[in-house]
């Protein structure tokens, strides 16, 4: 039997920083998920409403990667309170040819965290204008800051405000990003006022009632919504879908189930039986993206399985090369 690489999150917090790579890693994950036969089933999830928990189990196996992972994300969230994480979880790497474990990447959630700001970004560099150089935040988690992040990356972004429904922890954060990213970011005491005249839009938040509201949107914005994966969870008023110039998916068999779709569908905001253009067929040129200043444009992001395989395999050859992580013999 092969040997198993067991990975730390500080083994992976030191291969896999969120940078040009791994966005690019995540670019190529969607580019091949519109190209080539990816096999990705649909999400299973496992909610406990008691402990306002949810554990989602995502993979996909894609020609041409030599391994495919299988990840197990739960996020429960009143952990807070309690002192600790909402979000954890692990990966497993398996290969491809044979079936075989390869590595256990014991992450905490981090190569999710990672993969979802890169999706942002790639999301961005396919949908916001070139010229976009302010952003608003709605949320204050951790991926608030990675996403702020990674789309400076990709877009020019001069400034950017923050909103969260605590003052005091949007406050807080604001604070860290302005000292980590040398930008200013501005705690805002309201929603309205953190997207007015923004460039781009970014939703972060676990929320159940829709934060940004479709009155509030102006020509030329670019929104991404990362936080609806879950068919309870909604951060955009369905209204908006009327004002879309461009609604972009990343799986929309996902969306149309879980997303911000499915609840505009439910609102008779949007109709289910309409093929919109995936990200992965904009990154791939297969369609266009943003045709004019002034289009609004929305991506969907609901998380993937092909993200998953492609960042784990990612950490996987990485530790390789730089012979990090303990081996164990099966």
């Amino acid at each position: 039997m092969p040997d198993v690489t067991i990975l730390t999150e500080a083994d992976l917090r030191q291969l896999v920083p969120l940078d040009a790579e791994a966005i690019a890693c995540v670019e190529n994950a969607f580019r091949a998920l519109a190209t080539t036969a990816v096999v990705m089933p649909p999400i299973l999830r496992l909610d406990m409403k008691e402990a306002n928990g949810e554990v989602d189990v995502k993979t996909a196996y894609v020609p041409g990667i030599e391994s495919f992972a299988i990840k197990i994300s739960p996020g429960f969230f009143n952990n807070p309170a309690l002192g600790l994480p909402s979000v954890n979880g692990l990966m497993v790497l398996l290969s491809a040819r044979t079936g075989l474990l390869e590595a256990a990447l014991f992450d905490n959630g981090y190569l999710t965290d990672v993969r979802t700001a890169a999706a942002g970004a790639v999301a961005a560099r396919h949908l916001a204008r070139q010229d976009a150089h302010t952003a608003a935040i709605l949320g204050a988690g951790v991926q608030a800051g990675l996403q702020l992040q990674a789309l400076m990356q990709v877009r020019p972004i001069r400034s950017a405000r923050l909103w969260a429904r605590d003052p005091a922890k949007a406050e807080q954060r604001a604070a860290e990003l302005s000292a980590s990213l040398a930008i200013p970011v501005t705690a805002c005491p309201e929603p309205r006022e953190a997207v007015r005249n923004a460039d781009i839009i970014i939703t972060t938040t676990p929320s159940t009632t829709p934060i940004l509201k479709a009155a509030w949107l102006e020509p030329g914005q670019h929104i991404t919504a990362m936080g609806s994966d879950a068919e309870h969870k909604n951060e955009i008023d369905p209204a908006a879908f009327a004002l879309l110039t461009r609604y972009v998916p990343d799986r929309l068999s996902q969306t149309r189930v879980l997303g911000e779709l499915h609840h505009a569908i439910a609102a008779q905001q949007a109709l289910a039986d309409t093929d919109y253009v995936e990200l992965g067929a904009i990154v791939s040129g297969l369609a266009r993206a943003r045709t004019d200043p002034d289009d609004i444009t929305l991506a969907d992001l609901t998380g993937t399985g092909v993200q998953d395989t492609a960042i784990a395999t990612l950490a996987y050859q990485r530790a390789k090369q730089a012979q990090l992580g303990q081996i164990f013999s099966t």
